[in-house]
C-alpha cells in the first residue's frame, strides 16, 4: 500500500550537476504519482542573479503543476560553515546541508563535528545523507547518535532518509522518531528518471514505525 511515497526532497537539475530540467523532475513526480517535489541543486552553481532565475523558474513551474512544488538548495558542510548566506536562505523553501569533504579511516568525529555545524546553522533545514561515509570512516557509538538527535531536536533539524545511500541506519531513524526530529525522502535524482526512486526511504521509515506526522512539510501533503 503506498502509504508514504509521495515526497521527494532532493533533486538535482541542469542548473548543477544533474541532466534535466526542472520541468522534467516535476514531469516524473506528477508521473509517478508524487505529492511533494523539491528542487535542490548545488549552491556552488549559483551566482546571485542565477539563484533569482533558478528560484522565478521553480515558481512559474508550481503554478501550472498539479502538485507541490518546493524551491530548495543542497549547501556544503566544512569546517568554517555552511556555504549558504542568510541572504540566499530567505528566498528559498529549504535548505539541504550535507559534508561533501573527503575524511580518513577513522575520521568518525570529524565528520560528527561538522554535522553539530549545520544542525547549529539558522540557515540549514535537512541534514542531507547523514551517515554516507560511515562503511570509510567507521560507526559512531549510540551515544553518539543520541547526541546528533538531541542537538538536532533542540534546534529544530530535520534529517533526509537517502534511497541513493540507503542512510541513516535504522536505529538512528528510530531515535528521530521517538525525539520528534523530523524525516524526508530523498532520491538524491540526478536525472529525471530517478525522481521519486523513494522505495528504500518509504520501507525504512515504515520498519521504523514512522507515520505522517514524522515527516518534515507533512502539512503540504
Amino acid at each position: 500500500m503506498k502509504v508514504f511515497r509521495m515526497i521527494d526532497i532532493h533533486t538535482h537539475t541542469q542548473y548543477s550537476d544533474g541532466i534535466g530540467m526542472i520541468g522534467d523532475n516535476v514531469a516524473e513526480a506528477e508521473k509517478k504519482g508524487l505529492k511533494l517535489v523539491g528542487i535542490s541543486d548545488h549552491v556552488h552553481y549559483f551566482t546571485p542573479k542565477r539563484l533569482n532565475t533558478y528560484i522565478s523558474e521553480i515558481r512559474q513551474i508550481k503554478k501550472d503543476s498539479e502538485i507541490t512544488v518546493l524551491a530548495g538548495i543542497e549547501a556544503n558542510i566544512l569546517a568554517t560553515g555552511v556555504d549558504i548566506t542568510t541572504e540566499m536562505a530567505k528566498k528559498l523553501d529549504y535548505v539541504i546541508a550535507s559534508a561533501h569533504v573527503w575524511l580518513d579511516p577513522g575520521g568518525i568525529d570529524a565528520y560528527l563535528d561538522l554535522i553539530k555545524i549545520a544542525i547549529r546553522d539558522e540557515n540549514v533545514d535537512i541534514i542531507g545523507h547523514f551517515g554516507n561515509v560511515f562503511p570509510y570512516i567507521g560507526y559512531p557509538s549510540y551515544e553518539e547518535y543520541l547526541e546528533i538527535v538531541k542537538l538536532a531536536e533542540e534546534y529544530g533539524k530535520a534529517f533526509e532518509i537517502s534511497s541513493r545511500y540507503r542512510v541513516p541506519e535504522l536505529d538512528f531513524i528510530k531515535l528521530c522518531i521517538k525525539r520528534g526530529v523530523k524525516l524526508t525522502f530523498a532520491s538524491d535524482a540526478h536525472m529525471p528518471s530517478d525522481v521519486g526512486a523513494i522505495r528504500w526511504s518509504e520501507k525504512v521509515f515504515k520498519k521504523a514505525g514512522g507515520t505522517r506526522e514524522d515527516l518534515l512539510f507533512s502539512e503540504l501533503l
